[in-house]
């Protein structure tokens, strides 16, 4: 509860002070009613003129609904601003961890996965909750115990022992209420898991590439069943609770409220009967008991302290297993570009029962054109996460300038890179945002970027030229082919070397372009190897043949080195590779990756 409590602090000292304003004269008019409808009471069958007793407590009980009214209308848009601050921060502190981390490689990892979807704080279905959900609630709840105060200072004033008659069972009520939402949380973990494979099913209904299948291959009954079976096997144990519950759980609490309302109805009936007290004080005591239940027994509002509580639980867990690596601020790297070293290094992803990398030695030269190849699984895209620091080594160590690069601030040292990654991501944003991506530069550096990566045509065909967005979700915006992705994301990687990175690294950046285009950016690259140290991986071995220096990557280790054509005339496995391709080629082969457009 404190917890959860302490996360309303987002919301600001000035709204949750209004807040707390509207709700206490929100939850107060319960018991203000009650007295005001045992003075009416007590005015109409004391007073001789009708108009003249009632006219006080009917100005009292308008007074009271406007009360109410004008509290109910502050206290929905007050909740939303509230709800706002609250989760956004909690967004923000959650987006700040995950990109915090100095490695991807817990990201990667399952169940961190599992723990970021459950304290995303943006629900998609009925199990789960966010931290306002549960902040919100514990307010209205705190609230609550004092419109219970109020209705028992009503009961107290009529007779002291009707205030314990009526709050030991209403008690109870609130705490059998709290067992059973605490069983139906417990379920609601089993029916999260469930629901998250429905969720992917949602998501295809509504996204455009899956369409395009669902309607070819006619299996949309088919995903609705499953969809409908995820939801079923794990709503079922809550289901069946709450059936349970409904009956058994009824019964029970109507047991227990009429152990208490039914003794002090009866006795401030039969006190009015006799006349010992007034059919005024009857009507307050009536409605104070029923309030006091009311204010006890709320099962939503502490079925979302509890959900949003295991949420804050969650995130705590998270973030000691996010927690941020330590580094060493007051080291740069002053050589541009900087010569990098792979030690002795070795690397195994998570349960895998093969390292990808065995104590592999490479040296990345300044001013050298460095081609990476070997066959497909041989580790040279796990070799480039390594250099930018997203992935540990198992073992050994990578300096830049001597210095291990795990001891710097990670942030600086990728400042120093430009990477083309295979999977490069494709973002809806507009073709001049997609080139720049944060980093600092005129337009001078951008036009050299465009010419150097020979985007231009491509880019000059835009509707709206850089401004045009690459994505049809958006308004005037457009899609590309792969071809034409690949040289705005090429593009993006030069106009980084542009604005101060001093090493490029490019993982098949032209597998989309045909072998003339491809061989034109090269070129224009290798012109360049001076002012920016370069590796390239590329299937390609036509196009690397240029390089100043070709590796061969092989069983997670250098097994040969040198240039074209020393390797070729090594005769080893690099060069039955370029014999393999050039024999394609001469058969009018083309191993462009074409994409169909959407």
């Amino acid at each position: 509860m404190t917890t959860v409590v302490r996360a309303l602090r987002p919301a600001g000292g000035g709204v949750l002070a209004v807040l707390v304003i509207a709700l206490l004269a929100q939850s107060l008019v319960g018991p203000g009613v009650a007295g005001v409808l045992g003075w009416l009471v007590y005015r109409l069958t004391t007073g001789a003129d009708l108009v003249h007793a009632a006219a006080g407590p009917l100005a009292a009980f308008g007074g009271l609904l406007l009360l109410g009214y004008l509290a109910e209308a502050a206290v929905t848009p007050l909740e939303l601003l509230a709800r706002a601050r609250i989760d956004g921060a909690h967004r923000s502190e959650l987006m700040r961890l995950t990109m915090g981390t100095a490695t991807i490689d817990v990201l990667d990892d399952p169940e961190t996965q599992t723990m970021i979807r459950q304290v995303r704080a943006d629900p998609r279905n009925h199990v789960e909750y966010t931290p306002a959900d549960g902040a919100l609630s514990a307010l209205n709840v705190m609230v609550g115990l004092v419109a219970a105060i109020g209705a028992g200072v009503v009961l107290a004033a009529y007779a002291w022992w009707m205030v314990p008659l009526l709050l030991v069972p209403a008690l109870l009520v609130s705490y059998l209420e709290n067992r059973r939402t605490l069983a139906v949380v417990d379920t609601l973990r089993y029916a999260y898991d469930e629901e998250a494979y429905a969720d992917v099913w949602r998501q295809a209904t509504i996204s455009p590439s899956a369409g395009k299948d669902i309607r070819v291959f006619g299996f949309a009954r088919w995903m609705v069943d499953r969809m409908q079976h995820h939801i079923s096997v794990g709503n079922a144990p809550l289901w069946n609770l709450r059936r349970r519950y409904t009956v058994r759980g009824g019964w029970s609490t109507f047991a227990l409220m009429a152990a208490g309302l039914v003794p002090a109805y009866a006795a401030v009936s039969v006190s009015a009967s006799r006349g010992h007290t007034t059919i005024a004080t009857q009507t307050a005591v009536f409605a104070a008991g029923w309030a006091i239940f009311l204010a006890l027994a709320d099962l939503d509002q502490v079925q979302r302290i509890v959900g949003a509580g295991a949420v804050l639980r969650s995130y705590a867990a998270l973030r000691r297993r996010l927690a941020p690596a330590s580094f060493r601020p007051s080291v740069s790297i002053v050589d541009k570009p900087p010569l990098v070293r792979f030690e002795g290094v070795s690397f195994a992803y998570p349960h895998a029962t093969d390292p990808v990398l065995r104590e592999l030695d490479l040296e990345i030269r300044p001013g050298e054109l460095l081609a990476i190849v070997g066959l497909n699984g041989a580790g040279k895209s796990t070799l480039i996460k390594l250099l930018a620091g997203l992935s540990a080594p198992t073992s050994g160590r990578i300096t830049a300038d001597g210095v291990d690069i795990a001891t710097l601030d990670p942030r600086a040292w990728r400042r120093r890179l430009s990477i083309v990654f295979q999977d490069f991501v494709r973002y809806p944003l507009s073709a001049e945002e997609n080139i720049r991506l944060g980093r600092d530069g005129g337009p001078s550096t951008l036009d050299l970027a465009i010419a150097e990566s020979g985007a231009g045509p491509t880019l000059e065909r835009l509707p709206s030229g850089l401004a045009t967005p690459l994505s049809r979700g958006r308004a005037g915006g457009v899609d590309l082919s792969g071809g034409q992705w690949q040289q705005v994301v090429l593009t993006r990687a030069l106009y980084a070397t542009h604005a101060g990175a001093g090493l490029l690294v490019l993982d098949e950046p032209t597998a989309h372009l045909d072998v003339r285009t491809e061989f034109e950016v090269f070129d224009r690259l290798v012109g360049r190897r001076s002012d920016v140290g370069a590796v390239l991986i590329s299937h390609r071995l036509s196009t690397v043949r240029r390089a100043d220096r070709v590796v061969l990557l092989d069983g997670g280790r250098i097994t040969e080195s040198g240039t074209h054509d020393e390797l070729v005339a090594f005769g080893g496995v690099y060069a039955r590779m370029f014999d393999i391709q050039a024999e394609r080629f001469r058969r009018g082969f083309d191993d462009r990756i074409e994409e169909i457009e959407p």
